[in-house]
């Protein structure tokens, strides 16, 4: 079995992590890689739960404290193998977020004598729907792995601490016609044209911005898919138009879904997929310290990430992590060398670890 070499430094580590593909369905490869790699640390208790992974000291500390991160990325877009100009680190999961799993498989290799008791959870799934995400089936099949005093996510943040986050809802708006021959289109009834006051509706929607805690979320409503059609000769009488809201987290998902029904009165609406936010939490004693050790920026988390899980167990969390989230998924996706080694140096000085 294929292992990491876990005394290399946190750079390197980022660079195989990279090269090793794990699109969302297709992580199984590296949670093999990273559990034969973790079950070399003989102080470590590892499981495996489908394609997620999970380490956990057993010191027995009064605290605990989780680390988790996602494996999987987004389709590859000819950024694979990664390449560097000398600072700047491509390839498809730079910022979201093979560094971040760096960080924590660096930090697993170096602490010897934490704190606090420390779990590492690296899980499949988190860039698709809901159903399909590894933390919650771990959830579902053994909650207590999730437990801890604090979670702390290492999405990309660029380096600052980035809290709570947005709620995310997938709709289908539909329109209906009559099909009819193209030469004759007076007799039928256009779906994709019935579908132009759903995108004016869009293009006219005005995006609420909300501050909570002294953190700023901003809402967006989108279309992110476009299908309709039969045959180049054929008026289509079906056209779906996709759309993502990204709301702020004092909406919950039943709210959601009601102002997105209110924005397209009038249409077939089909609810597809939901997640709700998380809020900042961040006077949750555990939240504060972290905050306070790290003394580094606090911003709001601007997408969904699995916050909102622990937060529904009533675990404080945050996302900090060594990627920038505005170059997530992105072609030219790339992390800073140097911010990756500050994640790690913050992470282990929180920790208490003495390093190797």
């Amino acid at each position: 079995m294929q292992t990491l070499n876990l005394s290399l430094d946190v750079v390197s580590l980022t660079r195989l992590l990279v090269d090793l593909p794990s699109v969302s369905g297709g992580e199984r490869d590296l949670a093999d890689v990273v559990e034969a790699s973790l079950r070399g640390l003989d102080r470590l208790d590892v499981r495996r739960d489908g394609d997620a992974v999970v380490a956990r000291t057993t010191l027995g500390r009064d605290e605990r404290i989780v680390l988790a991160g996602h494996l999987d990325t987004v389709p590859i877009a000819d950024n694979v193998p990664c390449y560097d100009d000398g600072e700047l680190l491509y390839g498809c999961g730079a910022s979201d977020m093979k560094s971040g799993l760096a960080v924590m498989l660096r930090l697993a290799q170096t602490i010897i004598e934490p704190v606090s008791d420390v779990t590492w959870i690296f899980y499949d799934n988190e860039e698709v729907e809901s159903s399909r995400n590894g933390l919650a089936r771990l959830a579902r099949n053994d909650r207590s792995l999730l437990y801890g005093d604090i979670a702390v996510l290492l999405e990309p943040t660029g380096g600052v601490v980035e809290a709570g986050c947005q709620g995310t809802l997938r709709a289908i708006v539909r329109t209906t016609g009559h099909r009819a021959h193209s030469a004759r289109s007076w007799l039928g009834a256009n779906a994709i044209h019935a579908a132009a006051p759903v995108l004016a509706r869009l293009e006219s929607y005005a995006a609420r911005t909300v501050d909570i805690d002294d953190c700023t979320y901003r809402e967006g409503l989108n279309a992110v898919r476009i299908a309709g059609g039969v045959a180049g000769n054929v008026i289509p009488d079906v056209c779906e138009v996709e759309v993502n809201f990204r709301f702020a987290p004092d909406r919950s998902v039943e709210e959601a879904a009601g102002h997105v029904r209110e924005v397209f009165g009038g249409f077939d609406i089909e609810i597809t997929d939901s997640a709700a936010g998380a809020l900042p939490g961040l006077s949750d004693p555990a939240a504060a310290a972290f905050v306070a050790a790290l003394g580094v920026p606090v911003q709001a988390k601007l997408g969904w990430t699995d916050v909102a899980r622990f937060a529904a167990f009533g675990i404080p969390a945050v996302n900090f992590g060594p990627g920038d989230p505005n170059l997530a998924h992105k072609k030219e996706e790339h992390v800073r060398m140097s911010t990756i080694r500050e994640s790690e140096s913050a992470l282990a000085g929180y920790l208490g670890a003495a390093a190797t």
